[in-house]
């Protein structure tokens, strides 16, 4: 008998304690609109950030209770917006596809490196020791940060630089966050024109830390019609709102630096008319 009192105590504690937990759970229990829980089942759960907000969760909050907008979700691109539309009985229009660029065309052929870095093989690491291995401070270290963070496949290094396979992007950002010179940026698909240099030198000291880098001549912030390109600190912005892709300031980049993409449209050679034989004298 001396065990059985202790065990009851410990039991009738037990289920007070559960009654007090189960009571408390329905006092204080926070509602939770189901509209958020099913928008958050509708993104795809990267919890990349790109929207803005801590993750896909807090997203979904955000437009039911603070009226963020719907098409937000770079990665869910138009099928998340049309669910979050379903959800919210609204009418949304997906945003425009976003694709990265490299602000750097550094090549293992445009420059050289100052020393060989034999450390961990991570680009934070290697601009920790006098600003990276590559003569230019401000390029493309080289060694994969963004490739490591990307889930889809869409980065690798080739000749020294990163290249994207933009097809495969789904624009969540994570290169653009863990690249230490900041060289990645996101733009609208639709925009054709991009500086691919970050540079701040000038003149003669830019030419000489590689051979496709922007020597600051404002050349192509002269000849733009739209006010879209001004060179800052030796270096050229574009301001997407206003460019137009008409490519002019690519042309008359001395150093080439500036890239168009635009593809020209290939028109089909007209069908040469065909020529009547003579008829065969008789």
């Amino acid at each position: 008998m001396e065990f059985v009192y202790p065990i009851l105590i410990f039991v009738v504690m037990g289920i007070v304690f559960g009654v007090l937990l189960v009571v408390i759970s329905k006092v204080f229990a926070v509602k939770t609109d189901e509209r958020a829980v099913q928008i958050t089942e509708a993104l795809p759960g990267a919890n990349c950030g790109a929207c803005g907000y801590a993750g896909c969760a807090d997203y979904a909050d955000a437009i039911v209770n603070k009226g963020a907008p719907m098409n937000a979700c770079l990665p869910g691109g138009a099928n998340a917006a049309a669910a979050i539309g379903d959800i919210m009985g609204v009418s949304v229009t997906a945003s425009e596809r976003m694709v990265p660029v490299l602000h750097c065309n550094g090549t293992c052929e445009a420059t050289n490196r100052k020393f060989t870095f034999d450390g961990v093989q991570s680009c934070t690491a290697a601009k920790r020791f006098y600003g990276g291995t590559g003569v230019c401070a401000y390029g493309c270290l080289g060694l994969g940060d963004c490739v490591s963070v990307c889930e889809n496949d869409v980065i690798s290094i080739k000749d020294g630089i990163a290249t994207f396979c933009t097809e495969k992007c789904v624009a969540c950002n994570k290169c653009a966050k863990v690249c230490p010179n900041g060289l990645i940026e996101l733009r609208s698909e639709k925009k054709k024109v991009d500086v691919r240099c970050s540079s701040r030198n000038m003149g003669k000291v830019a030419m000489q830390s590689c051979q496709n880098s922007c020597i600051g001549c404002k050349k192509c912030e002269k000849v733009c019609k739209f006010e879209a390109i001004i060179v800052e600190n030796a270096y050229p912005v574009i301001d997407y709102d206003k460019c137009k892709s008409c490519g002019l300031c690519a042309k008359e980049c001395p150093r080439g630096c500036i890239e168009n993409l635009r593809k020209p449209k290939v028109v089909a050679p007209k069908p040469e008319p065909v020529k009547e034989k003579p008829a065969a004298e008789e």
